[in-house]
């Protein structure tokens, strides 16, 4: 008898809050793969010694999380397309002792906006709350998709200045950076509004400094934050009238993609949409 599992990790600070491992464990047993997910929090100056642990235990892959995805680039030995034109990882696969660097973050986020919210892209115009790694993917996905203009909002206006003179060289959309200065008033002509910051997160119960009532009814509303699944942020754009799309869409989908990438399997999405419902209780 083999009592052997193979271990996926995902490292994060915070990372406590993170549902992921729900849904994965839930694919593993559906596939009956003997594989564990497991958390591991680890602060930004641990993370070398992440890397080298990942390497003596012989690791299958792993995600990484706020604070890492960027930082986490420099250790590693390859880069798939998506990472490196997003500047940013998310999920690394081990292959031959060398570790590959992928970035399932945009393109889960547009799988969920397509099947959960049957929205388009094309020609859309977009204000992205951010300027972090998951923002830097969704920008990057929409861009491709045919959005028309994407506006990147942040405290700090260098760094989503930064974000846009990143990706701006493969990109054919409109790309403009704001300061978030104060309570963010939100462009009328705004079709997709995306919260991409952690504000919000479990158990910070607060919501972005955006001004209500500048949402309106024809935008369609999204917060990548997974935990909870209705955010504050949510049902205020809810009770607003603007149609909104929570974050679980986006976890279980970039979920899939990484699943695919570590076990060369198809992964088994319902049953990992359903086993997050059933933690939430949420639809």
């Amino acid at each position: 008898m083999n009592y052997k599992h193979e271990l996926v990790i995902a490292v994060g600070q915070p990372i406590s809050e993170n549902p992921t491992g729900i849904m994965m464990e839930a694919a593993f047993r559906a596939k009956d793969l003997k594989w564990r997910y497991q958390l591991i929090d680890a602060a930004p100056d641990k993370l070398p010694d992440v890397i080298n642990g990942i390497k003596a235990m012989g690791l299958i892959g792993a995600n990484f999380t706020i604070p890492h995805k960027q930082a986490v680039l420099k250790h590693l030995d390859e880069l798939a397309l998506s990472a490196k034109i997003i500047g940013a990882v998310n999920t690394i696969s081990i292959e031959g002792g060398r570790l590959i660097g992928h970035n399932t973050d945009g393109q889960g986020f547009m799988r969920a906006l397509e099947y959960f919210a049957k929205a388009k892209p094309q020609d859309s115009i977009v204000t992205i709350l951010g300027a972090g790694g998951a923002a830097r993917a969704i920008a990057v996905e929409l861009s491709l998709a045919g959005a028309k203009s994407i506006t990147i909002v942040n405290r700090t206006l260098s760094k989503a200045e930064q974000l846009i003179e990143d990706i701006a060289p493969h990109l054919k959309s409109s790309l403009s950076a704001a300061s978030w200065d104060s309570t963010h008033k939100i462009p009328n002509s705004t079709d997709i509004l995306i919260n991409a910051t952690s504000i919000g997160l479990y158990p910070d119960s607060a919501m972005p400094d955006v001004d209500m009532d500048t949402i309106l009814p024809d935008m369609l509303v999204v917060d990548v934050i997974p935990n909870p699944p209705e955010t504050k942020f949510l049902k205020m754009a809810e009770a607003a009238g603007a149609n909104t799309l929570n974050g679980l869409g986006m976890l279980v989908h970039q979920g899939a993609i990484a699943f695919k990438i570590w076990t060369g399997k198809d992964a088994p999405v319902d049953v990992m949409y359903k086993a997050l419902i059933d933690e939430f209780g949420a639809g």
